[in-house]
């Protein structure tokens, strides 16, 4: 047996496991538990994309693709993008990756040297700080928690220094549902351009967008395709979370770079579900509508709930997650998370994993049956009164 006390790296050893697949894990063989915690559509993919993905199995379509992706699904994203008012190249400007988290790695890794500092909105997924710190880069939070939930610009601009290499956003956003309204995402690309910085901006809930809410792209302000990184998939809107398909839109000679460290790291993604993406692009969306509208019925089903609880939550108007502040039960929010699946067997996420402004929150997906998230709900509802009557 290897003894050195060095046998492992460092920082691999210093990076925590994920705290939304912990409580995952804690499903397994757990039938009757409700689970609020993955951010999974309970939906499947829509059967003309099953149906092409079957096509091409028969017809023995199960090779390797150019690492940057079939050129169709890449000109079929680039006509994608011109309905946010961006244009890119599909020769060299987007890349097709194995779901949009591969897409943040190897972002990161093209653009953050050790000493660098990237400014990331919090609450945030739980990827983007680990694999940042993976590149020797520091981490500057931005707390979006006492302003809705969203960053500003001033808060944007007083965290950059001569060391400042990029800035990290995700509207809508997960865990909190939260969007980043125009106008002050037009001052955040003002400050961007001020500082001639990346702006790594995650779009993958873009077309989950609820009530008057329009989805803006920061891409598409001018002047800043320069600065920009879109990360994008099909995971949320398609339904597609286990084919692993997502791409990247960025500036040819950033692009170069990444396309590099795909190249050795996977190579290309799976070609039956580029293959299924392509259809779900052209076809597809229909289905989206669909999973959208089903989704806002839940989404005013959870809020409703929670505001009756008399809980503080600030209202999605995308993507599928709600991010109540459950302080009143005095727990904290890891407790909260735990005891609510030991004793009443719902499973939610504690806002903590989520980073700053996450603390005393809970987060719950509401892409699951409406039943179900009944049940939930109510169970959730006695588990804070039993709180509340340990407090007094």
């Amino acid at each position: 047996m290897n003894t050195r006390s060095d046998k492992f790296s460092k920082a691999m050893v210093d990076t925590p496991p994920s705290g939304i697949r912990k409580f995952f894990e804690m499903l397994i063989g757990h039938d009757d538990v409700i689970s609020l915690s993955v951010g999974e559509p309970d939906f499947p993919t829509p059967w003309i994309m099953r149906e092409e993905a079957f096509y091409h199995l028969e017809k023995g379509h199960t090779s390797y693709t150019s690492n940057w992706g079939l050129l169709e699904l890449r000109q079929e994203i680039a006509k994608y993008l011109t309905r946010y008012n961006m244009t890119y190249s599909p020769e060299n400007e987007i890349l097709v990756t194995v779901g949009a988290s591969e897409g943040v790695d190897a972002v990161l890794r093209a653009i953050l040297n050790p000493g660098d500092e990237i400014i990331v909105s919090q609450p945030c997924y739980v990827n983007y700080v680990p694999l940042a710190n993976l590149t020797g880069a520091k981490v500057v939070p931005l707390d979006s928690s006492k302003n809705g939930f969203y960053p500003t610009a001033e808060q944007v601009e007083s965290l950059c220094t001569e060391k400042t290499k990029a800035l990290m956003i995700c509207s809508p956003n997960n865990p909190t549902g939260t969007m980043i309204p125009k106008e002050e995402l037009e001052k955040i690309a003002e400050v961007v351009k001020k500082h001639q910085i990346w702006c790594i901006s995650d779009e993958i809930y873009c077309e989950l967008a609820y009530d008057d809410a329009v989805h803006t792209s920061i891409g598409s302000f001018d002047g800043l395709k320069d600065y920009t990184i879109i990360l994008n998939g099909f995971s949320k809107s398609f339904a597609m979370t286990g084919w692993r398909i997502g791409y990247i839109a960025a500036p040819k000679d950033l692009m170069a770079e990444i396309v590099k460290l795909h190249q050795y790291n996977t190579i290309c993604a799976p070609i039956m579900s580029q293959y299924a993406a392509i259809e779900g692009l052209k076809n597809g969306w229909s289905e989206v509508e669909k999973m959208r509208i089903s989704y806002k019925q839940r989404r005013n089903l959870m809020y409703k709930a929670f505001c009756e609880m008399g809980l503080n939550v600030p209202e999605p108007t995308g993507a599928f997650y709600m991010f109540p502040d459950i302080t009143p039960s005095g727990l904290s929010d890891e407790d909260f998370a735990t005891q609510l699946f030991q004793k009443y067997g719902v499973a939610v996420v504690p806002g903590s994993v989520f980073g700053e402004g996450g603390k005393g929150h809970i987060r719950c997906c509401y892409a699951t049956a409406v039943d179900k998230i009944k049940t939930a709900l109510e169970k959730i509802a006695l588990f804070l009164e039993e709180c509340k009557k340990q407090k007094r």
